[in-house]
């Protein structure tokens, strides 16, 4: 099996890429793969010296078959550096796996991700492998099945699956709501997909990833999951550009199988319906969240007023 290359996007977080970097280098396919840094340019000089400072990290790593570090020369951001690199690697080599500076992946990952590139290669369908699996029953689970769409914790794609990437937000929104898929797309109303989409459109974020899903999405493409979720962000600690401090999405790192097993290329229903819950659970808790806030907000504001901030 040859080994895809891996393309890792870092910016300023030195901790974070040192704890990345340390797990894939554990990976028992580190020494088979290519490495590729993507170190993005400082926004200001503010943060310059944690920017020198990650891609000096990045000069040093070791442990693969070889580090190829991308310097640029201005800030990209999150989005353009992705929708750029991952373009470049597909057009390189065919295949990528792809990872963030905030990702922490088990010893399993690598070697999940390949044969998965491998067995769906030649299947249309099939838009990407993943490997976070969002944290629901799984004991009955399957050792991987597919859900519709694209994902961005960890994952792999083919160059075939990546021209399916449509960057204009605007247009993917239409297509949605012209084909009746807003529901399906936003699990049920669940997940704020929808509005996520809607706010890259209006420039409140620059989200790759929702494009990413919602492009596969409308082409009814599907992505591979594992029963145990092979990565973890540790991105949930208020460090970067595009993450808080509060993890709905915790998750433990679990293991693959030795040998990972062709299944069928439809969507698992059940595994769906998992999921669904999953984000409709955690659309309660927001909103409970927003409400304990809005009030213990207001609680100090009354005692401000009233001059009970003390008591």
């Amino acid at each position: 099996m040859e080994c895809a290359p891996v393309i890792l996007f870092v910016f300023n977080r030195p901790l974070h890429m040192a704890r990345t970097v340390s797990a894939l280098q554990a990976n028992e396919l580190a020494e088979e793969t290519p490495l590729f840094i993507y170190c993005d340019g400082a926004r200001n000089e503010k943060e310059a010296e944690r920017v020198r400072q990650v891609r000096e990290q990045a000069k040093a790593v070791t442990g693969f078959k070889s580090v190829t570090v991308v310097e640029r020369e201005r800030n990209y951001g999150l989005a353009g550096s992705i929708i750029d690199g991952v373009g470049r690697l597909c057009e390189q080599y065919g295949r990528v796996i792809v990872v963030e500076d905030d990702l922490i992946t088990s010893p399993d990952f690598l070697r999940y991700m390949n044969q998965g590139l491998d067995l769906y290669a030649s299947e249309d369908r099939v838009a990407s492998i993943h490997g976070y699996a969002y944290p629901v029953p799984n004991d009955d689970a399957p050792e991987s099945y597919f859900l519709r769409g694209a994902d961005c914790w960890g994952w792999a794609t083919w160059a075939r699956a990546w021209k399916h990437f449509e960057p204009d937000g605007a247009k993917l929104l239409t297509a949605l709501k012209q084909k009746g898929l807003t529901k399906g797309f936003d699990h049920g109303g669940n997940a704020f997909f929808v509005r996520m989409l809607r706010n890259q459109v209006n420039g409140k974020n620059q989200s790759w990833a929702i494009r990413w899903h919602a492009s596969a999405y409308l082409d009814n493409m599907l992505t591979l999951y594992p029963r145990q979720s092979l990565v973890v962000n540790s991105g949930f600690d208020d460090s970067g550009v595009h993450c808080s401090d509060v993890d709905y999405y915790e998750s433990s790192l679990g293991l693959a199988p030795k040998k990972l097993q062709k299944i069928r290329v439809e969507v698992n229903e059940q595994m769906r319906l998992r999921v669904v819950g999953f984000f409709e659970k955690m659309r309660r808790q927001r909103m409970k969240d927003f409400y304990k806030l809005v009030f213990s907000a207001g609680v100090r504001r009354i005692r401000k007023v009233t001059g009970l901030a003390a008591s």
